[in-house]
C-alpha cells in the first residue's frame, strides 16, 4: 500500500501543503469534495495526526457516525470506509467496480469490522465512492 505524505507532526495539513503533495490529482481532489459538499452539506471533516501510523488522517463524519478515513499519498489520496458484516449484501448488490466487492469479501477482519480502500487516481472512482458513501448512510 503507497505510503501517506502528510508525515510532519507539526505542519497541519492546510490545502497549500496538500496540494504540493498531490500534483495532479489535485483536480481529483477538487471535484472529489466538491461532490461531497454539495450532496453531504452536513458531513465534518476533522484532521488529526496518528502517532500510530506517524501521518495526518482527515475524519470525515456525519453528527457522530464515522463515514469514510482520508489519507493524501504522493500523487494521489487515499479513501478507506470500514464496514460490519451487515453491509456485506449491499456492497455485493452494489454497481461499485468488482474489484472493490472482492477486497471487501476477501478482506481481513479486525475484530467485526472490514476495510474497503479506494486509492484515488481517476474520476470514475468517484461513482463508488458515491455508492460507497449511501450504503455505509443505510447502515445503523
Amino acid at each position: 500500500m503507497d505510503r501517506p505524505a502528510l508525515t510532519d507532526k507539526d505542519q497541519f495539513p492546510t490545502e497549500a501543503i496538500i496540494f504540493s503533495h498531490l500534483g495532479a490529482a489535485r483536480r481529483l481532489w477538487i471535484e472529489f469534495f466538491a461532490a461531497i459538499h454539495a450532496d453531504h452539506a452536513d458531513f465534518s471533516e476533522e484532521w488529526r495526526y496518528y502517532n500510530d501510523g506517524k501521518c495526518w488522517l482527515m475524519k470525515a463524519t456525519r453528527k457522530k457516525k464515522t463515514i469514510f478515513w482520508l489519507a493524501v499519498l504522493p500523487g494521489a489520496f487515499r479513501i478507506t470506509f470500514y464496514f460490519t458484516d451487515k453491509a456485506q449484501a449491499a456492497i455485493l448488490a452494489s454497481r461499485i467496480a468488482d474489484d472493490l466487492k472482492y477486497q471487501f469479501a476477501s478482506g481481513n477482519k479486525m475484530n467485526k469490522i472490514r476495510g474497503l480502500t479506494i486509492v484515488f487516481r481517476d474520476e470514475n472512482q468517484l461513482a463508488d465512492v458515491q455508492a460507497l458513501i449511501a450504503i455505509k448512510l443505510s447502515q445503523k
